[in-house]
């Protein structure tokens, strides 16, 4: 059998989409397609298919994965097409490759987000995450299936810093500002979210944007926790694809 990984993004209004429709659309779209999908022996078979380090519900993201199995060979480009061609606006498939050794989930050790809050003031924004980063800890509370749960939202942020925008975004007003938050979190238990950070910037400075913010994931990866960067998790499968052995792993560069 051989497997496909599959790099796509959520955008727009599929960003509301909950993680089970998106993997009912993507079983629709393999059938579609006419992909040579691999079910699993049983009762109840069902199509190969798995997901790795999937984003909350009402985020967007550009680095969604997932992983199909195939009884044929198949070659990634024209899965790619045929996949994205069979999905519905919003769901788009960036790159798809044959899978190489190792498990794709533990590759995905951060991610890069980018946060922006429409109407939210930078000079206050900016002293915020200054005195977030200069915190030994920031609990905070979540509300979890097992009821609240508090936990450090400080230690998984590698990397915090506040800009400025000047694009225009589904909840600002013209003329209005746009602070934007970039920020490169570890993936920890339990896993530490955009929200969580904004939480903690509330606690420590009493910061709070004025309207829900609307958050993207730009990025997923293996990390170089002396930079901060993420790369690109299928750098490995292309170099094993090629014949040869992986390189240094090229960088997608945060904040």
């Amino acid at each position: 059998m051989q497997r496909l990984r599959v790099r796509y993004a959520k955008r727009g209004r599929l960003r509301f989409t909950s993680h089970r429709d998106i993997s009912r659309a993507v079983e629709r779209a393999v059938r579609r397609a006419g992909i040579p999908v691999a079910y699993s022996a049983g009762f109840s078979p069902h199509p190969k298919i798995s997901y790795a380090g999937a984003a909350p519900t009402g985020v967007a993201s550009e680095a969604e994965y997932l992983e199909i199995g195939v009884t044929t060979p198949c070659e990634p480009e024209r899965i790619r097409g045929d996949l994205d061609g069979s999905l519905p606006p919003g769901l788009d498939v960036l790159d798809v490759v044959e899978a190489g050794p190792g498990g794709l989930a533990e590759r995905l050790e951060a991610s890069e987000w980018e946060v922006r809050l429409p109407g939210a003031d930078p000079e206050l924004a900016g002293v915020a995450v200054e005195k977030f980063l200069s915190a030994g800890a920031v609990e905070v509370e979540r509300l979890t299936k097992k009821g609240p749960r508090r936990f450090d939202a400080r230690e998984a942020v590698l990397r915090l810093a506040v800009s400025e925008g000047t694009g225009r975004t589904a909840a600002q007003v013209p003329g209005q500002s746009c602070v934007i938050l970039r920020m490169v979190v570890r993936h920890m238990t339990p896993a530490v979210r955009p929200d969580d950070v904004l939480a903690g910037l509330r606690l420590v400075a009493d910061f709070a944007p004025p309207v829900p913010p609307e958050v993207t994931r730009l990025a997923q990866g293996p990390l170089d926790v002396g930079t901060g960067a993420l790369a690109d998790p299928f750098d490995l499968d292309r170099e094993t694809t090629r014949g040869g052995e992986a390189g240094p792993v090229g960088e997608h560069v945060a904040g």
